[in-house]
């Protein structure tokens, strides 16, 4: 396993944002995670990849509180959130982009984006001003369509508009799951130019995406999921040099 390296020009903090230990869930009684172990500093960029059904999606839920903790625990900025329930979750900092967009159909644009907004928790918050305005700033896409329901917008539309009503939350980690799944090839291109810019805010991100060749650029570190179990971690690039482990692991060359 190797070592965490940080991207030049990033830097992480030394205490950690977030510390997921020995986290064990799943569904009915029939374990899906066996011994989740990660931690996340400030301003760290996380990649989480694996195969389909290797627990990605559960490992979600769990830190969000959309599932129970059977064993482990979670600390997110210093406090006990194992068993804390979702809402409790968001208020301390912890923002979704959820697979599949889930935008509210019959609102507008505007009101997608006002619908959950919340200032920044406190002086704790290292990033401040996620509003309308800096949002129209950042996603002038959206801007153009503000008034439009959400039923109507595009699917590259939809995507923006469930990063930016994840962000009118204030968070201090966002966790984007298959942010770029579905969509077309110049569409994936501006999602991925969007993300990039969150990365340089500082923003602590855990990104779930299939496509290694856009996250490795942005990413400190890389762990790959297999069967429940962190399997690897460590420098993307070098994940990426290593043809052998790509297949192992991801079933691609």
């Amino acid at each position: 396993m190797t070592t965490m390296h940080g991207i030049a020009g990033r830097k992480t903090a030394a205490d950690p944002l977030l510390v997921v230990e020995d986290l064990q869930s799943g569904y009915a009684g029939q374990t899906v995670l066996f011994g989740i172990s990660l931690r996340l500093h400030p301003g760290e960029v996380l990649a989480l990849v694996g195969r389909n059904g290797m627990g990605k999606t559960t490992f979600v839920r769990t830190l969000f509180g959309l599932l129970p903790a059977w064993q482990g625990r979670i600390h997110f900025d210093g406090q006990d959130v194992t068993h804390a329930p979702a809402h409790v979750r968001a208020r301390a900092g912890l923002g979704l982009v959820p697979e599949g967009r889930q935008v509210f159909p019959n609102l507008t644009v505007e009101e997608n984006l006002v619908a959950t907004a919340r200032p920044p928790a406190g002086s704790r918050s290292a990033h401040q001003g996620w509003d309308l305005d800096r949002m129209w700033s950042v996603f002038p896409e959206l801007a153009e369509r503000r008034t439009a329901m959400g039923s109507l917008l595009s699917g590259g539309e939809q995507q923006m508009l469930a990063i930016a009503r994840a962000l009118m939350t204030n968070p201090r980690l966002l966790v984007l799951d298959e942010a770029s799944e579905g969509l077309a090839p110049l569409v994936r291109r501006r999602i991925w130019e969007i993300i990039e810019r969150l990365a340089d805010t500082g923003l602590s991100l855990v990104i779930i995406d299939r496509d290694l060749a856009a996250l490795a650029p942005l990413a400190h570190r890389l762990a790959v999921m297999e069967k429940g179990r962190i399997v690897w971690q460590g420098d993307p690039a070098d994940f990426i040099a290593d043809s052998d482990l790509v297949r192992r692991h991801l079933g691609v060359g």
